[in-house]
């Protein structure tokens, strides 16, 4: 637990204004203490391990060595509290309003900045390693969602062209490859099941059985079928059987209980 001493606050960004600012807005809390700040994370990590801040304001946009990049190379056993600065929602929004600090999504203001301290010195006066887990926690899952493909190459007719994955509907196992469904149409993807499962965010597609994948988007309604099973029904008509293994992870996803 931190004692009566100030909260030692670091500053890691690498655009000067948004570093002066930062350091701006925390100069008028008089229990934190700013010891300094970094324009890349080479700097920071340095900073961290020499100087231990118990709190970081981490940019995840850098250069070079992003904030993700930073954490990773950090000792485990030491890692400080981090309120991530981005200026991008598009894999990080989410995942940070659930976190065990919080995010900034640039550009902020005063009120939001006051929010995430408030809630930082929530957590750093309570048990430190059960919310330092699942800040580590939430940094896996965010690494693990920027590696998620947002378009695949696929190649049919003699030609080759790149498909955004938003638009698949369903995927079905042919053979030791698949088949993507978009529409009307539909394309012979020279991948195993397992392989593309694993490209694809799991926050919209979900594997429903073994033989098929599909775009939590495009489900209209989950229908009973025979002996307990389930039938998922998509927008276009489609009919898919849900094996019993996967319906939790759906109706999860869906927000519903069956």
């Amino acid at each position: 637990m931190i004692a009566a001493n100030k909260i030692r606050a670091l500053v890691v960004d690498d655009e000067p204004l948004a570093r002066r600012r930062l350091r701006k807005l925390l100069s008028r809390d008089v229990e934190v203490e700013v010891i300094g700040d970094c324009a890349n994370g080479y700097e920071a990590i340095d900073a961290i391990n020499q100087q231990a801040p118990h709190l970081v304001f981490l940019d995840v946009q850098m250069p070079e060595v992003d904030g993700f990049a930073v954490l990773e190379k950090l000792d485990q056993d030491a890692m400080p509290f981090v309120i991530f600065v981005t200026a991008y929602d598009k894999y990080a929004l989410k995942a940070f309003e659930v976190s065990a600090v919080d995010y900034l999504l640039k550009p902020f203001d005063k009120k939001r900045f006051e929010q995430a301290l408030q809630r930082a010195k929530t957590r750093l006066f309570s048990e430190r390693e059960g919310v330092n887990q699942e800040t580590l926690a939430l940094l896996k899952e965010l690494k693990a969602r920027s590696l998620c493909l947002e378009r695949l190459l696929i190649k049919s007719g003699g030609r080759a062209f790149f498909l955004k994955t938003d638009e698949i509907d369903w995927i079905a196992a042919e053979g030791k490859y698949v088949r993507i469904h978009v529409g009307k149409e539909s394309y012979l993807f020279r991948e195993g099941m397992t392989v593309i499962e694993q490209q694809l965010d799991p926050r919209k597609f979900l594997r429903v059985h073994r033989s098929h994948i599909v775009n939590i988007d495009r489900v209209k309604e989950l229908q009973p079928w025979f002996n307990h099973e389930y039938r998922v029904v998509l927008h276009d008509g489609t009919k898919l059987i849900l094996s019993r293994s996967c319906r939790k992870k759906l109706t999860d996803l869906l927000g519903e209980r069956l």
